[in-house]
């Protein structure tokens, strides 16, 4: 099956993707009373938690050593070590990332050096018992390179890196979700604990960036990963990234260090992902699907028949991270639909390995629009008479210039509220996706 690869380009107008540090940063605010550190100028600060804000609808903790035109000549060294004392004395937190960007990485900043005169410099002033109880973990995440996808593969997997370690066996599944959205990890909690798994759930956002509105006197939200379990994620029963492309360099490193088995994705949007992700579980861990769960897929199954002569053969575009278009380009195939436009945020040969597999197994050739962004995948959109646009909030204007409906999913959705609280993952996610495209076509009509 040839697919239709649209990647060369001379300039790419309206990118559909962020740098590499706001992926990191999005896998520190998943772990408990974790601040990310940015070593870069304000705005590398600024712009994501703006983002995150309006996302999230949350508030988000973010530090930044405020580079100026004397750091990015002489180096961020002093600004970083005391960057790192003030969080520490005005904050105390448990873990701090600290998160490199362009300007540092192109200066050279030694930050593994930094770190480690900061931590001497903590002993000597809080001592050494509560110097010893802080992690401070160096992300090397250069804007220049890779996108916010590999940015948070590239900060999960060094946070293993420096902090796993391995002990007695815990009996536990680790699960890295990739940059999913609260809703999507309480849905897979919700089928864990059906299935009575015990589980490490890492980067675990759930909670943090969906907090409920009450006094507080932290500084940091309830919720988030420990940062033992970060540490004794080498001892689990296996790693399942939901993400290949982030995660999946996180739950590689494990196996290759640790021994400890490793899937790497679907992520679990519809009737075919879902069913593999709990047949792994169930595999790794022993425990069963229960009836519950089956009731749960039956329900799925039966919306599908109800709805499938408003959703067969009608031609939809799908943008966003890899793993989120993978996903439901399958679940869009199994509903009937025909998926002829596929936009990613981040190329990768395994991408395109997958999307050639659906092609083949569902009849179509979609054109894949890889890192081109959004103005190139308008163009592509209005050549192929498209009924349906499902990405994030920048496929508005699209939508309205092809006049088609969008049906939001993924991240950032800005010009809507809730929908970080709403799952697209598993049988209940895919139900509410499965209503979300019904009603748009209907409304259009």
């Amino acid at each position: 099956m040839n697919l239709t690869a649209i990647k060369e380009q001379p300039v790419v107008i309206n990118p559909c993707k962020a740098c590499q540090p706001i992926g990191a940063m999005y896998a520190t605010l998943g772990i408990e009373r974790a601040v990310p550190l940015v070593q870069g100028a304000q705005g590398c600060s600024t712009f994501v938690r703006y983002q995150f804000n309006r996302h999230f609808r949350e508030p988000a903790n973010i530090a930044v050593t405020s580079f100026h035109e004397d750091a990015v000549v002489f180096g961020g060294r002093r600004n970083l070590i005391e960057g790192i004392i003030n969080l520490v004395q005005r904050y105390h937190p448990a873990v701090i990332g600290v998160v490199t960007t362009c300007s540092s990485e192109t200066i050279g900043d030694d930050i593994d050096a930094f770190i480690k005169e900061a931590k001497q410099r903590l002993v000597a002033e809080i001592g050494v018992e509560k110097a010893a109880a802080i992690f401070i973990v160096g992300l090397h995440t250069p804007s220049y390179a890779g996108s916010h996808v590999q940015g948070y593969d590239n900060g999960t997997r060094q946070y293993l890196e420096q902090l796993a370690q391995e002990s007695k066996p815990n009996q536990k599944l680790n699960i890295i979700p990739g940059m999913i959205n609260p809703g999507d990890i309480a849905e897979i909690k919700h089928l864990l604990a059906a299935m009575g798994v015990a589980y490490n759930m890492l980067f675990d956002i759930s909670e943090t960036l969906n907090a409920p509105l009450k006094v507080n006197d932290s500084f940091f939200p309830e919720g988030g990963t420990p940062a033992t379990d970060l540490v004794d994620a080498a001892n689990s029963l296996g790693t399942v990234a939901l993400s290949r492309h982030a995660g999946g360099g996180a739950a590689t490193y494990l196996w290759r260090k640790f021994n400890v088995p490793v899937v790497l994705g679907p992520l679990p949007v519809g009737i075919y992902n879902t069913d593999l992700f709990l047949e792994q579980v169930a595999k790794l861990t022993g425990q069963p699907v229960t009836a519950a769960i089956k009731r749960e897929r039956g329900l799925l199954l039966d919306a599908m028949a109800d709805t499938c002569s408003t959703t067969a053969l009608k031609k939809v575009a799908i943008f966003g991270d890899p793993d989120t278009v993978l996903g439901v380009t399958r679940f869009t195939s199994e509903l009937g639909m025909e998926p002829v436009v596929l936009g990613t945020t981040t190329a990768s040969k395994e991408f395109d390995r997958e999307i050639a597999l659906i092609a083949k197994e569902y009849h179509c050739t979609p054109q894949i629009v890889a890192d081109g962004g959004l103005h190139k995948l308008e163009q592509v959109v209005l050549q192929n008479q498209v009924e349906m646009l499902i990405g994030n909030s920048k496929g508005a204007t699209i939508a309205k210039q092809a006049d088609i409906p969008l049906v939001r999913i993924g991240f950032p959705v800005t010009d809507r509220v809730g929908y970080q609280r709403r799952p697209v993952v598993g049988y209940n996610g895919s139900l509410w996706l499965l209503d979300q495209i019904v009603n748009a076509f209907l409304e259009r009509k």
